[in-house]
């Protein structure tokens, strides 16, 4: 890979493309598209990934706009930075609906409304069925907090803390039927230290995958606006 001393920074991130030696794949350049790219932020916690994916867009990193955040539980703290944002938000309350069917239909109807291009799961605690997986096939990407393909599902990093591992990270991947499963876009490495708690190796991973998430986004946005030229 080339040198590459450019800098990004926001008020509490600064890195620079040539440091980040632990996240693969890395081009020398951050993908560029045009025009910009609408999103849809899934989001069941406290959004910090949300939030990081707005700085992203504030800081002219990613040409894109947050067109909804759509939250299943009504106590999520990510409405409080969509709020805070200016970002529109709707709660679609799993409790609320008899099936997971039904809530996966409420999601894609409010997606399908406001012409979402590109779904991402930052923080969604809900297994997404089959009519939203087929609708956005290769628009639909989640980050997990583990190198895929290990430590699948939930608890992921106590599941590396258990396991006695070395290394852990963050992936963002494609979303298939099986949870977990699908083609991996970015990762990015965060090494266990041996006083490592799960909160404080969270802190951590955390960290990277508020660098890695915008970097994903961009890099799909780009597939899908190329391929949207080469249909035309």
């Amino acid at each position: 890979m080339k040198q590459d001393n450019r800098e990004y920074t926001d008020k509490k991130l600064s890195y620079h493309l040539n440091d980040l030696n632990l996240i693969s794949p890395l081009d020398s350049e951050i993908p560029l598209f045009e025009p910009k790219i609408k999103l849809g932020i899934l989001a069941s916690g406290n959004g910090s990934n949300f939030e990081y994916i707005i700085k992203s867009i504030q800081n002219k990193q990613l040409n894109a706009e947050i067109s909804i955040l759509i939250v299943n539980n009504p106590n999520c703290l990510a409405i409080k930075k969509a709020i805070k944002y200016k970002i529109p938000y709707v709660i679609i309350n799993h409790r609320d609906c008899d099936s997971r069917v039904e809530h996966d239909m409420l999601v894609m109807k409010k997606l399908e409304e406001l012409s979402v291009e590109l779904v991402v799961m930052a923080g969604w605690m809900r297994i997404v069925g089959k009519e939203i997986i087929n609708m956005y096939k290769n628009r639909l990407i989640n980050i997990h907090p583990s190198i895929l393909p290990s430590f699948k599902g939930i608890d992921a990093i106590q599941q590396a803390i258990d396991h006695r591992v070395t290394i852990t990270g963050c992936t963002v991947h494609y979303v298939q039927k099986e949870v977990d499963s699908g083609s991996i876009i970015i990762q990015a490495a965060v090494p266990i230290k041996k006083q490592d708690t799960k909160d404080s190796l969270k802190k951590r991973i955390q960290k990277m995958e508020h660098i890695i998430l915008p970097l994903a986004i961009a890099t799909v946005a780009k597939d899908i606006r190329t391929n949207f030229k080469d249909k035309k």
